[in-house]
């Protein structure tokens, strides 16, 4: 399992370099000049080629790409063009909200997920078979903005039970759960119904299996044959799909956080494109492409712990 680890994260490297410099490449292609965008549009000429030069802007791109890796080795993300503050600050400031989002959609997903799959799978072509796919196709066709402003008109503007807006203060868990259980919810429910969809798909081929049916010829009880054979089979191509949707909503966490106003790197990127800061923006997407990057690495090595043939 170690070398399988190693291998893994030696594999990572190159990739996550890929995307850091495809991150580099695509902010120095956005159409406008960091400098004009921090000095404003009636900046001299002067004062913007003098900021260039003070930015490193006027060095070959090559510079300025290994001095770009050099201080991302020590860990410094640069200033902000318009305030002026390290980027690192606010990063710390908003990082754990756009974590803690992520974690707990996923954990709705996952949870309710697998077992709905299973559920449907085991008593297909019923009514249970039949409500849980025409609700999870109905979920899969709306977008994460829409349901998050339909939970806000039931929870907090009808019923008055939730708030609608803030991520609520770290340091006081109840604010902060409660702040947490809308935004939660709109991204964990549609993750749930792609896994569960997936989930069906998938223990209905492994049922219908050899081994299956010999596991029930033996006489043993339905719930061991689901959830020790049938289930451990279907894991590989139901890790994917979680894995593939915790990438995705880091993508769908930056529209969940302006719907409800919540702190989070997808506000801070947002705010970035906005005011043209261009240093926090590839701050930002330097960022999100480490975490796509460690959640595929993360998905390898639990494939190793499902099917331990994978590791050979």
């Amino acid at each position: 399992m170690l070398r399988h680890i190693v291998t893994r994260i030696l594999f990572s490297i190159p990739v996550l370099l890929a995307v850091l410099t495809l991150v580099f490449l695509v902010v120095r292609v956005i159409p406008g000049d960091p400098a004009e965008a921090a000095l404003g549009d009636y900046a001299s000429k002067e004062a913007v080629e003098a900021l260039r030069e003070r930015m490193g802007l006027n060095d070959p791109l090559i510079v300025q790409y290994f001095r770009f890796l050099a201080d991302l080795l020590r860990g410094d993300l640069g200033k902000s063009m318009i305030t002026g503050r390290p980027i690192s600050e606010q990063v710390a400031h908003v990082l754990p909200y756009t974590l803690q989002l992520t974690l707990v959609s996923i954990s709705i997903g996952a949870l309710l997920g697998v077992p709905l799959g299973v559920f449907t799978a085991v008593n297909r072509n019923n009514f249970i078979d039949y409500l849980g796919r025409v609700i999870s196709l109905a979920g899969l066709s709306v977008p994460a903005f829409y349901l998050g402003i339909l939970l806000i008109l039931v929870f907090a503007v009808k019923l008055d039970v939730l708030p609608a807006v803030g991520g609520g203060d770290l340091k006081k868990p109840a604010d902060n759960l409660n702040h947490l259980v809308l935004p939660a919810l709109t991204l964990g429910l549609i993750m749930t119904t792609s896994v569960t969809r997936l989930t069906r798909s998938t223990m209905l081929n492994v049922l219908s299996a050899d081994y299956v049916r010999t596991a029930r010829a033996k006489g043993l009880r339905d719930r061991v044959v689901i959830l020790k054979h049938a289930l451990r089979s279907a894991l590989v191509p139901i890790v994917s799909v979680i894995g593939l949707w915790a990438a995705s909503l880091i993508g769908d966490s930056v529209m969940t956080e302006v719907v409800f106003s919540r702190p989070g790197l997808g506000k801070m990127l947002i705010g970035a494109i906005m005011q043209r800061d261009y240093t926090a923006l590839q701050s930002v997407m330097v960022i999100y492409a480490a975490f796509v990057v460690g959640v595929n690495l993360l998905t390898d090595l639990t494939y190793g712990l499902v099917d331990p043939r994978i590791r050979h």
